[in-house]
């Protein structure tokens, strides 16, 4: 069921490289080839395969196949976003939401609430983050660590005017969509100026407070 699924849907981050070398090793144990004379082989293929997975293979199974050969990767290049339905699907999985407060002195009650969108992915996604924020008429790409970008979004006015309409119309799925709908009254609150009050700052702190990793889920 698995497999069929992502034929039908596939993936357009560089997962799609692993999806298929995964797929390759499937068939391989299906046809039951590991278990024929020439077994030893079809193990070696194998883990060829999984040497050129996600993170490789360890140096304590590589030194049981010594003649290990990497296969070729493909590398994936998306060229188009299919809709509005796979970006929240996408952030559902990968993205998140979060409410920053910081200091600052421009600001009479003291404080500074700004609102952000995110989600990061290794280098050789960039563009496909480039692509999304194309997409979108929104956001920015930048280098988040050595070997990843992030993708953001903090614009008031393109959160509430573009993203959170579109959210609206392509829920947001699993847990992840309590911190959409809290993400969804803190904008609420800062279109109405509410952030400008010490009583909405401290509503948005206390709304913060129990977002993402201080979520208790009963």
């Amino acid at each position: 069921m698995i497999i069929p699924h992502f034929e039908n849907y596939p993936l357009l981050t560089q997962k799609l490289a692993d999806f298929k070398l995964f797929k390759q090793v499937t068939e391989l144990i299906e046809n039951k080839s590991h278990f024929t004379r020439e077994g030893w082989l079809c193990r070696q293929e194998i883990i060829n395969i999984k040497a050129s997975m996600n993170l490789g293979i360890s140096e304590e199974l590589r030194s049981y196949f010594i003649n290990t050969v990497p296969v070729q990767r493909l590398i994936i290049k998306t060229k188009n976003i299919p809709d509005f339905y796979w970006i929240s699907g996408f952030v559902s999985g990968e993205g998140n939401f979060f409410v920053d407060i910081f200091k600052s002195s421009s600001n009479k009650i003291g404080y500074q609430v700004k609102l952000r969108l995110s989600f990061t992915q290794h280098s050789r996604d960039k563009e496909l983050l480039e692509l999304i924020a194309f997409y979108l008429d929104a956001g920015i790409v930048n280098i988040h660590s050595k070997n990843a970008f992030v993708f953001k979004i903090t614009k008031l006015v393109d959160l509430t005017k573009k993203i959170i309409p579109l959210f609206e119309q392509n829920p947001i799925q699993g847990v992840k969509k309590l911190d959409y709908l809290d993400f969804c009254e803190v904008a609420k609150l800062m279109s109405e100026g509410k952030h400008h009050t010490s009583e909405g700052l401290d509503l948005i702190i206390s709304i913060k407070n129990k977002m993402n990793t201080k979520r208790k889920i009963d």
